[in-house]
């Protein structure tokens, strides 16, 4: 602890992270990068759980009204409904009248990561160009050919935007799930007779830490599966995407 002294209550939550401690009402072990090893295993297979349902659910339903061009009202207006609702409320509704148990739990997520993911998968499918869309059609492709080799490459950006967006508010909405039995990260955070202040910080500094990483991953992905055209004329992050168009003529010169 010693090293991290100077850095106070901070130093004194990274400790916690780095090395077990007696607690203080019982003489149990707690902290220590094995607990919070398996607290994090516990909240990120929460939380992917319910990002892989909302995705499967809210993936394919939004390209399909962005391709038929119906259900705007509905998709534009999901993303202010998942807003308005709280997500303690959603939690609460779930543990009320299904009961407890990481089933429920993960359900109560997967309402709250659609909303983002239907409204940015239908405005991405809808923004695609016309003109390319009805080329491709003219070329002979089917519906769901245009769909997945024209208007879902366009969409990228866009769909990506939703799921970056439900990854970071699922993450951070799983602290809340011991209060319905289902261990995460939100144990030292909630159990702080328990656990003690410093464990409260430094879950708190993990799930911080998480929900950076998974930010800079997706994004990393996110322009990984772009197509290298639409991010030339996007001007996507990166030297090569920011040089404008008579510089990187001259750059291949």
């Amino acid at each position: 602890m010693l090293p991290l002294a100077f850095l106070g209550d901070f130093g004194d939550a990274i400790d916690f992270i780095l090395h077990s401690r007696e607690q203080a009402a019982g003489g149990a072990q707690v902290g220590g990068l094995s607990q919070f090893g398996s607290l994090t295993w516990d909240h990120m297979k929460l939380t992917l759980a319910a990002m892989g349902l909302a995705c499967v659910i809210a993936l394919p339903l939004g390209m399909w009204l962005g391709h038929k061009g119906k259900g705007g009202f509905l998709a534009i207006n999901a993303s202010n409904v998942g807003r308005a609702v709280p997500s303690f409320a959603l939690i609460a509704f779930f543990f009320a009248y299904l009961g407890a148990g990481f089933t429920n739990v993960m359900l109560a997520l997967v309402l709250l990561a659609i909303p983002p993911i239907l409204t940015n998968a239908y405005v991405g499918i809808r923004q695609s160009d016309r003109d390319t869309v009805d080329s491709a059609r003219g070329m002979g492709m089917t519906e769901g050919q245009i769909v997945r080799r024209v208007e879902l490459p366009l969409a990228v950006p866009l769909i990506f935007g939703g799921i970056r967006t439900s990854m970071v508010n699922v993450l951070a909405t799983a602290t809340l799930a011991p209060l319905i039995g289902v261990s995460s990260l939100g144990d030292p955070i909630i159990n702080v007779t328990t656990y003690g202040d410093p464990a409260r910080l430094a879950a708190a500094i993990v799930v911080a830490l998480l929900a950076v990483t998974t930010e800079f991953v997706l994004a990393g992905v996110q322009r990984a599966v772009t197509p290298r055209g639409l991010k030339l004329e996007k001007g996507m992050p990166g030297l090569w995407g920011r040089l404008p168009l008579i510089n990187r003529r001259e750059a291949t010169t």
